[in-house]
């Protein structure tokens, strides 16, 4: 009788960057997405970590690096011998850390395949976050290992950066100092690098130690005279948006795209439902809708949001049905939100507003009906209970048979955890985006007003109208009713307010509508 032998698995040492989920490299990403068994540095930031879970087979499993190189490759040739895919993920890059070239070297003794991946360097890669460009950088893991005359020597040619324990500082500045750098070099250390609260002060070498009190965990350090860079050229931490705790009243499903603008600006989104989506409470509607989709009963579809388009496609799935069957039917959408999501079952619309993306623009640019041009003369309407009759009736007087089916029910989410709804009602929040009038209904009952001191973002006006209705006080709204413009109109605000704080004399600012992240940066 022939055996078979499993195959054995592979191991990956996978440089993961200096925290920012956005460094990972293409080939560190497919590594990981293989991974069976992901072995990680404490040193990586949760934000990533948090990141990679999200992205990893859901049988994938996580576990931190224990004991010494030895104990660590032990762990990784099991898996490996027993068919199972590994990835050691390190910080920075892998052969920045002497631990994990051990740890290799004790994987090469062995006939196991592996493959190290490099990662963009700690040291560098916040360096170049802060805005400095550095001619040496260091991961350090043992400060008594550095050889602090070679940095003394290499900052006579340009900047150096080090990685470093917080702990470590007073040795690094020691270590400095005794190898004859000049007391008075400039020098910056940055905290949480590349991070959603990267923060960096300005100091010299003989004084850096007491500037960074406060600072925990790795920071950077960046000695020489291209500091003076970091006011000019330190990108990460001057975006419209930094440091900003924004509130998205939407579920993690919907607020995608915004979360991802928001952080672009460098925002710190927290989505918080407000609504819950539900099946119709009687199907029947939707399921005649459906055959007359199929039978050619009507002319146009019209979505109004990604949940109508979503509950169409669920029942479509629920028939055996494509893109195919809609065949013949023109598709009209409310804005490009909408759009994107019928984009994403392979159907293109024919129609989209390209100025007011609401109701009043759709009817705007929804052409009359003529029935020599227009053989079949009926629109199928599908969207939520709640929806207000403007566009059925707009199209009703354009002489369009109307059906309008209720897709999904709408229903007020649970309230948020305490700590958020405490947040909402002291301040704790810079600003809130509303993408509805049922967002703010919903989000003041099931968590309270916004704090006075919130700025309020609306992306129309009819949810401006109902938000003073409760109200609040509207600071931003778009001109054109899309998120990626509620985001942008946000972004502008922050400019034109930061602009305004910076002109304030001290005390005033102090008092402004304002705080936390926009006064900070006044310190």
């Amino acid at each position: 009788m022939t055996r078979t032998r499993k195959p054995a698995g592979h191991i990956a040492f996978v440089g993961a960057g200096p925290g920012d989920p956005g460094l990972l490299t293409r080939r560190a990403f497919e590594a990981l997405l293989e991974a069976d068994h992901v072995v990680f540095d404490r040193a990586v930031p949760n934000v990533l970590l948090d990141t990679v879970r999200s992205d990893a087979h859901a049988d994938t499993e996580f576990s931190p690096a224990e004991g010494g190189p030895g104990d660590v490759a032990k762990v990784l040739l099991t898996e490996a011998r027993s068919g199972r895919n590994a990835v050691r993920l390190v910080a920075g890059d892998p052969f920045g850390h002497d631990a994990v070239v051990k740890e290799v070297q004790a994987i090469a003794r062995t006939n196991v395949h592996f493959s190290v991946v490099p990662g963009v360097g700690t040291a560098s890669g916040v360096a170049t976050y802060t805005g400095v460009g550095v001619r040496t950088s260091l991961d350090v893991d043992d400060v008594a290992a550095v050889d602090f005359d070679g940095l003394a020597s290499a900052l006579k040619h340009g900047s150096v950066a080090l990685a470093v324990d917080a702990g470590d500082l007073a040795a690094v500045r020691d270590g400095l100092l005794s190898a004859g750098v000049e007391g008075g070099i400039p020098v910056a250390i940055t905290g949480d690098g590349t991070g959603e609260t990267q923060y960096t002060t300005i100091s010299t070498v003989d004084s850096f130690v007491a500037a960074a009190l406060g600072f925990t965990n790795r920071v950077v350090v960046i000695a020489g005279s291209e500091v003076s860079n970091v006011d000019k050229l330190g990108w990460w931490e001057r975006r419209p948006l930094y440091g900003w705790r924004v509130l998205v009243p939407r579920t993690k499903e919907q607020a995608g795209v915004m979360s991802a603008r928001l952080r672009a600006y460098g925002a710190i989104p927290c989505e918080v439902p407000t609504i819950a989506v539900e099946p119709p409470r009687t199907p029947a509607q939707m399921e005649r809708a459906i055959k007359g989709l199929v039978d050619g009963r009507y002319a146009w579809a019209i979505f109004t949001s990604a949940n109508a388009v979503r509950a169409v496609w669920e029942k479509f799935a629920e028939h055996g049905l494509d893109a195919r069957h809609f065949g013949g039917v023109k598709i009209a959408c409310i804005g490009e939100s909408t759009a994107e999501a019928v984009r994403a079952f392979g159907i293109q619309p024919e129609l989209v507003p390209n100025g007011d993306q609401s109701s009043e623009g759709l009817l705007a640019e929804f052409a009359p009906y003529d029935e020599i041009f227009d053989p079949v003369g009926r629109v199928l309407l599908p969207r939520a209970d709640i929806a207000t009759e403007t566009l059925a009736a707009g199209l009703t007087e354009r002489g369009w048979e109307v059906d309008d089916v209720t897709a999904y029910r709408t229903v007020r989410a649970a309230p948020p955890p305490e700590e958020i709804r405490n947040a909402i009602k002291s301040g704790g929040f810079d600003a809130v985006l509303f993408t509805s009038s049922s967002t703010v209904r919903n989000l003041v009952g099931i968590a309270g007003k916004p704090h006075q001191r919130t700025v309020v973002s609306v992306i129309g006006p009819k949810t401006a109208e109902t938000a003073v209705e409760f109200g609040l006080r509207v600071d931003v709204q778009p001109e054109h009713a899309s998120v990626p413009d509620l985001v942008e109109a946000l972004a502008t605000y922050a400019v034109e307010l930061r602009e305004r704080l910076a002109a304030m004399p001290a005390k005033q600012r102090r008092g402004s509508k304002v705080q936390g992240p926009t006064a900070l940066r006044f310190r």
